[in-house]
Parts: structure tokens; sequence; C-alpha cells
């Protein structure tokens, strides 16, 4: 099975808005590939939603609990320093090592940049669905 990591905004724009990034968290959901996530991710998350979305606490921290009922909880091994421009980016490079990662779906100038980390591909997440089996919607 795909195992993928998903860069904070992805999660954030899931979240709060509707389209492709959500649609990519119903399919880690419905089990179409394996989501890896760390603590770190996770709280860069939760801050977002409350700091930049207003999210409450209870809301944000429920959120967070339904991701872990899908996504794997990833425990990162090293500390990287290879994005200078934006050092949060690296937690995502943390996170995908360890989870064994093929990809890192990210819509963030950054990470895109370097193409792939140690082998995993860097992608935008309209470029992740050509390679996984998309659930098909429920139907009525």
């Amino acid at each position: 099975m795909i195992v993928a990591t998903a860069d904070s905004n992805i999660y954030v724009s899931a979240l709060n808005f509707d389209g492709v990034p959500l649609e990519f968290l119903n399919a880690a959901r419905a089990a179409a590939f394996r989501l890896a996530i760390s603590e770190a991710l996770i709280a860069e998350i939760r801050n977002v939603l409350r700091g930049k979305f207003g999210w409450s606490q209870d809301i944000a921290e429920d959120a967070m609990q339904e991701l872990l009922g899908f996504a794997q909880l990833a425990k990162p091994t090293q500390t990287l320093s290879i994005v200078a421009a934006d050092p949060d980016d690296n937690r995502v490079l943390e996170c995908a090592v360890p989870s064994d990662s093929r990809y890192i779906v990210s819509g963030d100038k950054h990470l895109l940049s370097l193409g792939n980390y140690q082998g995993i591909s860097i992608i935008k997440v309209a470029e992740f669905f050509p390679l996984i089996a998309r659930p098909s919607a429920p139907t009525r």
C-alpha cells in the first residue's frame, strides 16, 4: 500500500474548505492509501486552525483525534534543516522518512522545489490521485 505524508497546508485546507485537499483526506479515511502524520505536524495544524481560522481548542482537538483515527502516527528519528526558508517544512520531511512514505503531498513552494528527498517524491495533491484508486462517491 502506498504511504504518503501531507504538509500541514493540505490538512488545513481540507478542514476549512471543500475541494481536492478534502478529497485527499477522504481517500485516506477510506484506506485508499496510508497517511502518515507526526506529533509536530498535528501541533502545527492545531495552531493554524486556532490562530488563523479561530477554531476553539475543543473543536481543533476533536479534529486532531479524528485524523489520528485513520492516519498512522510516525515517530521522527532525526531533526532536519533542509528547508532553510521555512523551517516548519522540515517537520514534513522528518515525518516522511521513518513512515516509509513514497510521497510527500504539498502545495508549499519550498517543499515542491525540492522535487524529492531521499527517494520520496514531493508532489501536488492533484498529482497524487492518479497514483491511487480513488474511492467512489457514496450512492443514494
